[in-house]
């Protein structure tokens, strides 16, 4: 299904009708601040699974990150925050760039098999936000890559639908997607380090 959400002003109704889907094991394509990725809750199994399989990857060796609704609610899956660390995401997010932290054995018993970090993602799309706060925990997400070698992201939801439309629940049509990653920085270690420079000025 093409579900098209008005980027700025989320219909409530729909939203739910997306967040009705995940609560159900779905898995969806959404918009973000920077590509459009694929997600589902993060506390079913199956559905992450699914998505493992859709990247044609090992869940054991994927680098899914998880999207909060904010700041608040990281103590739940994370370790204590060195306070330097903190300011630079509370300057940062909102915003299009993935943390790396030390996670804590609250995640799902799915992600305790890879390493011990979670990426954090706070996108400021409010379609990505809604979701979230709605769902009430964060979703799991990957990015959507495209086929084509010298085009590396999809931007046109319409295309992604086409590619996809056998495979997710719903394909949300947020508008125009980035063609720019999110810049990763991970904070496990004793320095913040740059791990990809992606969209964003680097903090």
């Amino acid at each position: 299904m093409l579900l098209k959400i008005h980027p700025e002003n989320p219909s409530a109704r729909q939203i739910k009708k997306v967040v009705d889907t995940l609560a159900a094991g779905g898995v969806i394509i959404y918009p973000t601040d920077t590509v459009y990725g694929l997600a589902c809750d993060i506390t079913n199994p199956n559905a992450i699974e699914k998505i493992a399989w859709i990247k044609g990857i090992k869940k054991e060796k994927a680098n899914f990150s998880f999207v909060f609704y904010d700041l608040s609610q990281l103590s739940e899956y994370t370790k204590p925050i060195d306070n330097r660390v903190y300011k630079i995401m509370r300057k940062s997010l909102p915003g299009p760039y993935t943390f790396i932290l030390n996670a804590n054995n609250k995640i799902p018993k799915i992600f305790q098999n890879n390493k011990k970090t979670v990426g954090i993602r706070i996108p400021e799309n409010n379609i990505a936000s809604e979701i979230v706060k709605e769902l009430g925990h964060p979703i799991m997400t990957t990015s959507i890559h495209d086929d084509d070698e010298l085009i590396e992201y999809t931007t046109d939801p319409e295309l992604i639908h086409e590619r996809y439309k056998k495979t997710v629940d719903i394909v949300i049509d947020g508008g125009p997607g980035d063609n720019q990653p999110s810049t990763i920085i991970d904070c496990t270690g004793d320095e913040p380090e740059i791990v990809r420079e992606g969209k964003g000025d680097i903090v």
